[in-house]
């Protein structure tokens, strides 16, 4: 059987993970003079390290001897990984499977992140699972890719900024107007500001949820992700209202992993789905 892998920003509860029979692979998450495998802490529990340190968590892609280490169990493997545009996760994991030349190592680049990455890995499990061999498995999850949309509201520009993706004005500036800026992946696997929004969080929400709702036409209804960082009533809100929206088969709601966290800070939140011009909701 294919063995379908990722890496721990895919952001996959255990109940999946079990569930499709993958594997991950964790990154590693050093606070407070800590090395934290990432899938061992809650988003909470991180941030509380945070709030007692005053340092943002540092991140650390797999090396390639761990790689190696992780590919050996199986002769072929389906790797789905973090956009290579942001971690050297997975161009660690292209140079590890070329050590193993006696093996069949499938690369793909998700071009993107936390369930976004998911979305794919489920898919690619599912399709293990009806029979199709590696090969067709890697070419439909391919063609996939750009049809994943991924977006988050960010509540706090803390994180952003002490992580050097704002300047100290703009996180000044974004709390004194309440600014919460809508992150979403773009096509080629970097990250975007698609919108900022003025006011209340719900107005945050309500934006991602018209977003949604303009994809229905297109949308891939077998599952829908709702990510976030420790905010369980908006998840529970979003779900209801995607529900509401579309008969989706899966709503699955998750956590985000310690890796994401440390990026995005407390009370991140975003719907990952499927959708594409060329699919049809009777698809």
């Amino acid at each position: 059987m294919v063995d379908i892998v990722t890496d721990s920003c895919a952001d996959l509860s255990p109940e999946l993970i079990s569930r499709f029979n993958i594997r991950v692979l964790p990154l590693q998450v050093f606070i407070d003079n800590r090395t934290i495998p990432d899938g061992s802490i809650s988003p909470q529990e991180l941030f509380n390290l945070v709030s007692k340190t005053g340092e943002l968590p540092k991140t650390s892609a797999p090396s390639i001897k761990e790689f190696l280490e992780f590919f050996e169990p199986a002769d072929e493997i389906i790797y789905i990984g973090i956009s290579s545009k942001l971690s050297a996760t997975l161009p660690n994991g292209v140079l590890a499977a070329h050590q193993l030349p006696q093996k069949r190592i499938h690369i793909i680049d998700s071009k993107n992140l936390s369930t976004g990455i998911g979305l794919l890995v489920l898919k690619a499990a599912e399709l293990r699972n009806q029979g199709w061999t590696a090969d067709d498995i890697v070419r439909e999850i391919q063609a996939t890719v750009p049809r994943v949309h991924t977006s988050f509201v960010i509540e706090t520009m803390e994180y952003l900024y002490k992580g050097g993706r704002c300047t100290a004005l703009q996180a000044i500036v974004g709390s004194v107007l309440k600014i919460r800026p809508i992150i979403e992946v773009r096509p080629d696997g970097t990250l975007g500001v698609k919108a900022k929004i003025r006011g209340t969080r719900r107005k945050a929400l309500d934006s991602m949820l018209e977003d949604f709702r303009s994809h229905l036409p297109y949308l891939d209804s077998h599952r829908v992700f709702v990510t976030h960082t420790g905010c369980d009533e908006d998840a529970n809100y979003l779900a209801k209202a995607v529900q509401s929206m579309a008969p989706i088969e899966e709503i699955c709601i998750t956590q985000a992993g310690a890796t994401i966290s440390s990026h995005c800070g407390p009370d991140t939140i975003g719907i990952l789905f499927i959708a594409d011009p060329h699919l049809t909701t009777e698809a």
